[in-house]
């Protein structure tokens, strides 16, 4: 059933925001206030997507700046279309060489990207190397092989239909998304306090199809596979999906999105 590409597409931020963006938000907020970087700071938003973190960091923490990097131009374009606010900037920039110079900024943080990035490890070094000394470095991302579950249904509907798929859900790429493996990769950059915690957001569905229908728009891993397949075999993936969730009488769904995060602070 696994369709010629089911490899994840990062480039449409109308198709990304109805996927991800709208929760990934709601754990930014929660994410800052854990992170507790003081105000009038400058931010580094490494990987800044469709620019939710940068949204939230500019409605949330009174950042002096805030500048986001993103190797898609489509995301960027999109976030800075979206983001009117003068304390923050958009660049097209990679994460394992950030196009800025040393201790440039206060906070540096990534919101959905740690995974994504082929060489965690040099990112974390250019992270380091681009906040100041005392200052933080921080991130978050899906706890995709546990509780980040509109994501967690999905793989584990498709993989009843075909077990090759397995290849292919985040829970068993991404190993980087568990706690041990963030601290371990904090610890290792020489990051000094080093913490972990779980922050949990309600997922609130109105109807199947306001769970399914973001499924359809190609951005990421999940949905990008789904619009792999033949239509029939997309009708028998989004079937036992519906048949594997808890759908209340009044057809709305409750789940919860779970994502780890890490900090910690730069050597003094």
């Amino acid at each position: 059933m696994t369709g010629p590409s089911a490899e994840g597409l990062w480039a449409s931020g109308d198709g990304y925001e109805p996927f991800i963006g709208h929760w990934s938000r709601l754990v930014a907020k929660d994410f800052l206030a854990w992170l507790g970087v003081g105000t009038h700071a400058r931010w580094l938003d490494v990987g800044c997507g469709t620019g939710a973190l940068t949204a939230t960091i500019l409605a949330t923490a009174d950042p002096s700046s805030v500048l986001g990097i993103d190797p898609s131009a489509d995301y960027v374009a999109h976030a800075a279309s979206k983001t009117g606010d003068r304390r923050a900037g958009f660049a097209v920039g990679d994460a394992e060489a950030l196009p800025v110079p040393d201790s440039a900024f206060d906070a540096a943080v990534s919101g959905l990207v740690l995974n994504f990035i082929p060489d965690p490890t040099r990112a974390m070094v250019e992270a380091c190397r681009v906040v100041t000394e005392g200052g933080t470095v921080g991130a978050y991302v899906w706890d995709y092989a546990g509780e980040m579950q509109l994501i967690r249904v999905f793989w584990n509907a498709a993989t009843r239909l075909d077990a090759t798929v397995t290849r292919l859900d985040e829970g068993r790429r991404f190993q980087i998304c568990q706690p041990n493996a963030l601290r371990a990769l904090y610890e290792g950059a020489g990051l000094r306090g080093v913490e972990v915690a779980a922050i949990d957001v309600p997922t609130h569905f109105a109807a199947f199809d306001d769970y399914w229908q973001p499924f359809l728009g190609g951005q990421g891993p999940a949905p990008a596979y789904a619009m792999s397949l033949l239509p029939e075999h997309r009708a028998a993936l989004r079937e036992s999906i519906r048949l594997s969730l808890p759908i209340k009488a009044d057809g709305t769904i409750e789940l919860v999105a779970r994502a780890w995060a890490v900090k910690g602070s730069t050597p003094a």
